[in-house]
């Protein structure tokens, strides 16, 4: 019969926890993000127990207890003892080490020098916000707030930021018996720290797990791609002028309009991170960068650049290289080795990009006006390539574009647009003006607020050779129809190929006729 025994072990009295974390101390940690995990951390508190310490382990602090060998009393010293304080016999430490959790709760004073009283501890205790997962609450974070209420009187954080587990892309947890561990090395040997680090941070919110797929890894990838190759473009052009002397008398329309963007965008982002929605923020950075910044920005300032007679080159390459640095303050939380190398070959105003200062929203580079002209010429660009890209046009084929309006301000936003509307809408010309005079009836158009846009039909369209190739796919499209036509027909195949077969097929026939449908009209409307 097996006889159970109580085991001479070190415990902590739970009542000495209690009443270092009395009803005002349990409030010193103020938030918690997000909210519903401060209930588990006071449902531990509400439901505590005395906690054994002591663990049979090879690693870790040894209890500093020794037992006298004669007398069997036990002292506990911070010094280590050989002999008895009592009787002066030899003494045994205790084999035992204490608790990885016990230990872990000295981490954020200890790293600073504790029990000495250091410059480090001075200056850094107590920290202000701590970041870990929300199955290590009662493990670890409490036992950090009383450890540190015990030792320093002061609690270690004012907040606690949780974030979620990182599960396979089955959302299984990994783990070793499973073998579905993803090895951080090999991502970042291949992919790049800074890719590793974005796919962590992107679509994710506190406190939610979030699924591992290498799909977003190599996303994260081409983004930095993106960024290093928009960077090496500008650094290659900033010798073209001097941009000493520019001013914001000196920007158009579209460098104003960036700059206002990255400026709001400056506001939204910090507004973003002072509530740790790291996701949001990292979002936000990602559509400027990636849609305003390189997209539309650079492809709009490139005929400026290559132009040797435009006035405009040095504020068009300022603009460039503010936005540039400003975007990359932005990014440098989210991929900091990139933004880092980048911003040091970049400028030399400042030493690193981690000591630099934040970019602040400034009332100065707010140009509601200029925004919204833009936005205009954007949605024209955007209209004119959807009715191209109906169409087939080839995005080489130029062709004439005569934007309509009677709103004078409209008409002024495309005049002072002209040289880069022209670029982006694959212009051969651009005309601005109140009424339709000299526009042909067959010109394909597009309407945006506040003015119509109209396209040559023939400028649009070889005529000749696009009849030539409708007629060939509407014989195409003729054999097609007759094939299947002729198998919905066969009462072999009916009665004997699988009802889903029948349905494909069945599918495909109509297909087919809308097809020739849309053939035949547009062939009839070029044979006119």
């Amino acid at each position: 019969m097996e006889e159970r025994r109580k085991s001479k072990r070190m415990e902590l009295d739970s009542t000495l926890v209690i009443k270092r974390l009395d009803d005002n101390s349990k409030e010193e940690i103020r938030k918690f993000v997000p909210e519903s995990y401060a209930k588990t951390y006071l449902h531990w508190l509400n439901g505590i127990r005395d906690w054994c310490i002591s663990r049979q382990l090879w690693w870790g602090h040894r209890i500093p207890a020794f037992y006298c060998t004669k007398c069997g009393k036990m002292t506990v010293s911070r010094e280590d003892l050989t002999v008895c304080p009592d009787c002066g016999a030899p003494v045994t430490q205790d084999e035992d080490t204490l608790d990885t959790w016990f230990s872990s709760a000295l981490w954020p004073f200890s790293t600073l020098g504790w029990p000495d009283k250091t410059p480090e501890l001075d200056y850094f205790y107590p920290t202000d916000v701590l970041v870990t997962g929300y199955d290590i609450i009662f493990f670890w974070v409490v036992r950090m707030v009383f450890s540190g209420l015990e030792q320093t009187d002061t609690t270690p954080f004012h907040t606690v930021l949780i974030h979620g587990l990182v599960r396979d892309s089955q959302g299984r947890k990994m783990s070793k018996s499973l073998g579905n561990g993803i090895d951080p090395l090999e991502v970042i040997d291949k992919y790049g720290a800074d890719a590793l680090r974005m796919t962590l941070v992107t679509g994710n919110a506190p406190g939610n797990d979030m699924r591992f797929y290498w799909e977003r890894v190599e996303a994260s990838r081409n983004f930095a791609n993106k960024v290093w190759n928009a960077s090496r473009f500008i650094m290659m052009n900033l010798d073209k002028a001097d941009m000493g002397n520019v001013s914001l008398t000196d920007l158009t329309d579209a460098d104003k309009w960036i700059l206002s963007k990255v400026n709001t965008l400056a506001k939204d982002v910090t507004e973003n991170l002072d509530k740790y929605e790291l996701g949001i923020a990292l979002s936000k950075v990602y559509d400027f960068v990636w849609e305003e910044f390189c997209d539309w920005y650079i492809e709009m300032v490139k005929p400026r650049l290559y132009s040797d007679t435009d006035s405009t080159k040095a504020a068009a390459l300022w603009t460039l290289k503010t936005v540039l640095i400003r975007s990359l303050k932005m990014l440098h939380p989210f991929i900091p080795f990139i933004t880092e190398e980048i911003f040091c070959t970049l400028q030399d105003e400042e030493e690193s990009i981690m000591v630099s200062e934040w970019p602040v929203y400034t009332e100065e580079l707010n140009f509601a006006a200029e925004e919204k002209a833009i936005e205009t010429i954007k949605e024209a660009v955007r209209a004119i390539r959807t009715v191209r890209t109906s169409m087939n046009v080839p995005p080489s084929r130029k062709a004439k574009v005569f934007v309509v309006s009677e709103n004078a301000e409209i008409c002024r936003i495309f005049e002072n647009g002209k040289v880069f509307f022209a670029t982006l809408a694959s212009a051969s010309e651009v005309a601005v003006q109140a009424d339709k005079e000299g526009i042909a009836d067959d010109a394909v158009s597009a309407v945006i607020p506040g003015a119509n846009i109209y396209i040559p039909f023939a400028d649009l369209v070889d005529i000749e050779k696009e009849v030539e190739r409708l007629k060939k796919e509407e014989a195409k499209l003729s054999k097609e129809l007759a094939r299947s036509k002729g198998m919905l027909s066969n009462e072999r195949f009916i009665s004997k190929a699988p009802a889903a077969k029948i349905e494909e097929e069945k599918a495909k026939y109509e297909k087919y006729q809308q097809m020739m449908e849309q053939v035949q009209a547009r062939l009839a409307q070029l044979q006119k």
